[in-house]
């Protein structure tokens, strides 16, 4: 190729190359990314628990015999209501009445003697520990004619209680003797029925000392409020109060016992039921409630959220967090009234970086395109 061709070559790939550059965009930066924020509001947050219980009778009775003898009749119908003083069993009282006639007949005698030497020692016709005597033995009668009575009177069994009857171990013609250990049958107060549950002594020392520090308020434990699901899922219609916390803890579980009281007019809740019971333990006043999945975890397990500041950087704050109330937790620290919190594009929002803020639920604006350069 001759040299004099050499200059033209290279002044026609150089106007190749910007020819074919002219149409190539230039570089552009990304927008921040878009995402949802709620601000952030103090109110007051009931400061709920839910727990698993059972339900126990509100009072038992088992109902055993205080005399011998053989059972005529059983006087109840199994898994019915009874009430206090109902006759449920009728015990052969001929052995009983018999003894009581008996003491009867040694108490009218001994009277008439007791009496008859208290006039002849008004008398002085005999002496004095005579008519002692005769008092005694006429006192001693009386003591047993009482007893007799007593034990006639044992002859019918009563229910102690009002409430629900069980099943009958004993039926008609069996032998039953005084204090067996076998309980003929047992009677149980439903209505009202008790539910016990078991709570963290860790929880419920937080709560003391948060109603210490002012950051919750309680009414009581006496008034606090108790709803019941059933096992089922559903939710009991009537409202419960705890009635008492224990006063101890124990060493196994580490948790602390409660006791709520319920009325159960219907006998809907049976003793033994496993029920989850949701307990209003008190207010904070002061509270912060944000959405569960706004609230993350650093590589320490610790939990954080993106909050954005006065120049639209999302920045990372570490959270201590409360309680679960319904699909939200409650913050006790790392946020604040009026921090605007990430809920929507948390997976576009890097911390210390610039976002494109729209309240949570509104559509973003969309961004404007750079026109291409030639």
């Amino acid at each position: 190729m001759s040299r004099r061709f050499l200059p033209s070559l290279t002044i026609g790939m150089a106007t190749l190359l910007v020819l074919a550059g002219c149409g190539r965009p230039p570089q552009q930066q990304m927008p921040p990314p878009a995402v949802g924020f709620v601000t952030i509001a103090e109110q007051p947050v009931a400061l709920t628990v839910e727990l698993p219980g059972r339900t126990h009778p509100f009072a038992v009775s088992e109902i055993r015999p205080q005399i011998n003898g053989i059972v005529l009749k059983r006087l109840f119908v199994e898994g019915s209501t009874v009430k206090a003083g109902q006759p449920l069993y009728q015990i052969d009282p001929a052995p009983y009445r018999a003894v009581y006639d008996s003491t009867l007949a040694t108490l009218a005698s001994t009277k008439v003697k007791a009496e008859r030497y208290q006039r002849l020692l008004s008398e002085n016709a005999i002496a004095p520990q005579d008519a002692d005597d005769a008092r005694a033995a006429y006192l001693q009668a009386k003591a047993n004619a009482d007893s007799a009575r007593i034990n006639l009177n044992y002859t019918r069994i009563l229910s102690p209680i009002t409430g629900r009857i069980g099943a009958s171990t004993v039926t008609e013609g069996a032998l039953v003797t005084a204090q067996q250990a076998t309980a003929l049958t047992t009677v149980s107060t439903l209505d009202p029925i008790y539910v016990d549950v078991n709570q963290s002594s860790a929880e419920l020392v937080a709560l003391k000392r948060a109603i210490q520090e002012g950051n919750a308020n309680s009414g009581g434990a006496l008034t606090a409020e108790v709803s019941l699901k059933l096992d089922d899922g559903s939710t009991y219609p009537l409202k419960g109060h705890l009635q008492f916390t224990d006063v101890t803890v124990d060493p196994a579980t580490g948790a602390v016992q409660l006791r709520a009281i319920f009325p159960n007019p219907e006998n809907l809740l049976l003793p033994g039921l496993y029920v989850r019971a949701t307990i209003n333990q008190g207010v904070d006043p002061h509270g912060i409630l944000v959405p569960q999945n706004a609230v993350g975890h650093n590589q320490k397990g610790e939990p954080t959220a993106l909050v954005i500041d006065d120049k639209n950087i999302a920045r990372l704050k570490v959270l201590k967090t409360g309680r679960a109330v319904g699909n939200q937790w409650q913050i006790l620290e790392g946020l604040k009234a009026g921090d605007r919190l990430i809920t929507e594009g948390l997976a576009k929002a890097m911390p210390d970086a610039p976002v494109n803020p729209q309240p949570a639920g509104v559509a973003p604006a969309p961004q404007p395109s750079n026109p291409a350069a030639h």
